[in-house]
């Protein structure tokens, strides 16, 4: 794999929106198809690095900053997050002069784009749900290890915001992979910086205390039964080793959401389009072109 600064190599870093401050890493010809790129809770833009170029050569792509995340604005703090990032979404596209754009929204970044799908829907082509959150689960039809997801999440990120050193933030970025060695050296060296900006880590304090809390923001939590609502084209894009809710909660999300199309990345964890961006930047394209989705491998030591 190229590093962060090869794969961005070319790429554009600049400041949209007039309500919101927020940074965007953007490739693409200003004319075409708008794709924004979300990362999950405790990211920055930099978690697309190795897809945005790309995505790029067909549609615009745009990685950004969530507020209170990386170098984006920080306004004064509201539990109500979602609502505030939608805000921010709608705010970017009407500094792009554009109505709609595709979303691909990874944990966090797929709860926006739902949201989006759900309440601003002329405002969305197209939605990815890759490894999302923000949806309440039925219990009996899906497999949920909180103590290896939403618990241990938890106390790693809080314990990479609180003490800031390379060694908490390896561990809190080695919960979004497979394997912890394709946690590079680079992106430990990248979160270390931003979590130490004063003002990111005073911001990422309160979002972590407010996402972790049982009941965080519920008025804009997501049950099952509010995906048939979802009217937009919608890829539900999931992996094997997604920590404590697995392929089987992709398959559902899926089946839950009309008309949705499933693919599920194998030897992947909560960051597929870092660990596989190939395959993923094949079907996220496939997807968004409207052709047929590439055909999904056997995951080692299922059933054939």
């Amino acid at each position: 794999m190229n590093s962060i600064l090869l794969d961005l190599l070319g790429a554009q870093v600049r400041y949209r929106g007039r309500e919101f401050r927020t940074r965007t890493i953007e490739v693409g010809e200003q004319n075409a198809s708008k794709l924004i790129l979300i990362h999950g809770v405790g990211g920055h833009a930099e978690a697309y690095s190795r897809n945005v170029q790309t995505l790029g050569q067909s549609y615009h792509a745009i990685a950004i900053d969530l507020l209170w995340h990386g170098l984006s604005s920080k306004p004064d703090f509201t539990p109500d997050m979602v609502p505030t990032y939608a805000r921010q979404i709608i705010d970017i596209l009407d500094d792009l002069g554009v109505q709609k754009a595709s979303i691909e929204g990874e944990s966090l970044g797929g709860w926006v784009a739902m949201f989006m799908a759900l309440n601003h829907p002329d405002r969305v082509d197209k939605i990815i749900l890759n490894t999302t959150a923000g949806v309440s689960w039925n219990r009996d039809a899906v497999n949920i290890d909180d103590a290896a997801g939403a618990n241990l999440l938890r106390e790693r990120s809080v314990a990479a915001i609180a003490n800031p050193t390379r060694e908490t933030i390896q561990k809190r970025l080695e919960w979004l992979m497979a394997y912890p060695d394709r946690v590079t050296e680079e992106l430990i060296d990248l979160r270390y910086a931003i979590y130490t900006m004063p003002d990111t880590n005073a911001a990422l304090a309160k979002v972590f205390a407010n996402s972790f809390r049982r009941g965080a923001d519920v008025r804009s939590g997501i049950n099952e039964s509010d995906l048939a609502r979802i009217s937009v084209p919608t890829l539900a894009l999931w992996s094997d080793k997604n920590p404590g809710a697995g392929a089987d909660v992709g398959e559902r999300l899926a089946a839950l959401v009309p008309g949705a199309r499933h693919y599920c990345i194998n030897d992947a964890g909560h960051w597929p389009q870092w660990e596989k961006p190939k395959e993923h930047d094949r079907v996220v394209l496939a997807f968004l072109d409207g052709r047929p989705l590439p055909e999904m491998a056997i995951a080692i030591g299922s059933a054939s």
